[in-house]
Parts: structure tokens; sequence; C-alpha cells
């Protein structure tokens, strides 16, 4: 067994996993906060030997982390983000950094468009980030000439004079950065594909995410509870491939909304949306994300793309407290489109 130092405490990884974790998905124990906080403070460190942290990560997988470890381990990485504030208080959506491989990714789309309504956001991502190493957000920014590699006070400045601003977790989020040869190596997803999702590098005041199950979602906002950040508002959804686009048909939206917890349904075809899964694929993720993106906002598109870029937007405006409701959130988006404030952002963001 490693042997504690002054600078950790008691608890090596190795350790952790033959007296907590390790055990089993049945058997195995959960960690306190503290010693969820000294584990990933290892981690970033380098500190553990690397069979240990792939053990003891692919511990974590198997029993599931809760809300208190997840906490802990957003908590380490937060100290050393480096954020930088924008003057507008923008909606933080934090999607999965790994991507999407099969639909299109409208979360560019959304966000611009919301930004034309009048709602600022922001988007983060790294990029070909493991395991999936598939289309983020930079990379259909990049092939819409929009700059992302950019330092968080650029960032800052790009949502000030645009509406939407992009944060490059290289330059944001160094540390997590320097761990991706090892989560590669794992071959399998982390928990540090779900905290990065929570890093909110313009210090937010509202984060909305994604899930793939309701209980998940109540982990997150459970997460937000239980850690240093001061949130407001959490809005989660459950989204195509797990990213922060609304499914076509029944999507399940979690709210947390200072303190109160409650759940509701969008259903598309309520908004007379009648497009299906199969409508949103398409066969280069990366640059068919980007045409369809410079289509909608320009009003030149009017299809499925276009109701699910305005109904992504309108959660962002929701999300924010800008409107009322869904209903008013999208006819807020439409307008957006319409009256060409959308395309003005866009226009923005590539003069940037």
């Amino acid at each position: 067994m490693a042997q504690a130092t002054h600078e950790y405490g008691e608890w090596p990884l190795k350790r952790l996993m033959s007296e907590v974790v390790g055990s089993g998905h049945k058997s195995a124990d959960d960690m306190e906060y503290e010693q969820a906080t000294e584990a990933f403070e290892r981690i970033l460190d380098d500190e553990p030997d690397h069979t240990t942290l792939g053990a003891f990560w692919l511990a974590n997988r198997w029993k599931r982390n809760t809300a208190e470890e997840l906490a802990a381990f957003t908590d380490v990485m937060r100290e050393s983000v480096i954020t930088a504030e924008p003057d507008c208080d923008p909606v933080d959506c934090g999607a999965n950094y790994d991507g999407k491989h099969t639909s299109a990714l409208l979360g560019v789309g959304a966000g611009i468009v919301a930004a034309g309504a009048g709602t600022p956001v922001v988007a983060h991502s790294g990029d070909r980030v493991p395991t999936q190493k598939a289309t983020a957000y930079k990379h259909v920014l990049d092939v819409l000439d929009v700059r992302t590699e950019i330092s968080p006070d650029e960032s800052a400045e790009m949502v000030d004079e645009t509406g939407f601003g992009f944060y490059y977790q290289p330059e944001f989020n160094p540390r997590v950065g320097d761990l991706f040869e090892r989560r590669e190596m794992m071959g399998v997803r982390t928990f540090v594909n779900t905290i990065e999702t929570l890093s909110n590098p313009a210090n937010a005041d509202v984060h909305l995410g994604s899930f793939y199950h309701l209980p998940f979602a109540k982990r997150i906002i459970d997460t937000f509870g239980r850690s240093e950040q001061e949130l407001s508002r959490v809005l989660m959804f459950q989204g195509m491939e797990g990213y922060d686009d609304v499914r076509p048909g029944l999507t399940k939206v979690a709210e947390w909304d200072s303190g109160e917890f409650s759940d509701f349904e969008i259903e598309t075809g309520e908004y007379g949306m009648a497009f299906e899964s199969e409508d949103l694929a398409v066969e280069d993720v990366e640059r068919d994300s980007a045409r369809i993106t410079r289509e909608v906002v320009s009003g030149e598109r009017e299809d499925g793309f276009s109701d699910a870029v305005a109904l992504n937007a309108a959660l962002r405006i929701y999300a924010r407290d800008d409107c009322a409701s869904i209903d008013a959130g999208l006819e807020l988006a439409r307008e957006a489109i319409s009256e060409g404030s959308a395309a003005r952002v866009l226009s923005d963001l590539q003069g940037f």
C-alpha cells in the first residue's frame, strides 16, 4: 500500500480499492466526500500507478458514483478551472464532450438562435475527447469559421459581444485535459466524462445539460446541491445520443429552481412537429451540422431541422427564465430567425 503523505492524507487509490469501492458492483461501498476529494487530487497530480488508476475508474463505473462523490470530484476540478465571467449572465450548456456520431448536432444553432432572442448562451467542449472522440461543439464551430482555440478571457468577451460564447477545454481546464491519454487507454467512459460537463467556466448561474435516464438527472442536480458551486437553476433533459438536443417524440425534463425539484415532459407533436429520430440523422455530423446551422439561422430552411433547432433554443430561453413557458420560448426563437437577429449573431461570431 502506498504511504500516506502530508500533502494528501490517508487514502491512496489502492487503499480505496481494497477497502471501499473495489469489492464489486453489488458489495462496494461509497466514498465519503473527503475520500473522493483526495482521490481526484491524486489523479490530477498523476500520483497513482496507471494500473491502479484504471482499476479505480472501472470500479467506480461498476458501482455508479453518488452525488456526494461527483460533487467532490467536481469541486477538486473547479479549483484548477480557469474561469472568466462575462458581464452578461449566460446559460451554461455542458453537453457530453465525447460528442455525437449519428444525428445532427443542434446545440450550436440552438445557442445562436437563443442569443438572437436575447438569451446569452455559453457552450464548452474539448477536441475528440475519449471514448467516442466524436463531433462536439468545437468541431461544428470550426467548420462555421468561428474561433474556438481561445483563452477564457476571450471566450467571455465573445459572449458579451455576440451573445454566444465558446470555452475550449485545454484552455480553461488543462489539468483534466492532461488526463486525455489515460482516458483513451481505458476504452470506456469514466466519471471524468460526467464532471467535465459541470466545469462551468463562465461561472454561470444557470446550467442546462442532458441525461439518458431521469434518476441520473436527479443525481446531477443533487451533485450541484452538494458541491461548492452556487447555481439558482438547473435544467436537464433526455437528449439525443446523450447530447443537449431534444429527442423527437417524448422528452423528459428535470428542473431544479431555487431548491425545488420538478419534472415535466415535452411532446414534439404538441408543437406541430412531425420529425422522427431518423429524420435528424446525417452522414457527416461535423459538416452537415454546420451546414444545417447556417441554413436554419438564416431562415433558408423550414423543415424538421428548423423545428428542432427552434425547440432547443426555446429550452435555453426558458432555462434562463427569459420566458414563462416552452411555447413562449418557441415563439421568441422563431422571431429571432425570421427577423434576422439569429443570422446577425452568427455573423458577429465569424467576425470576432
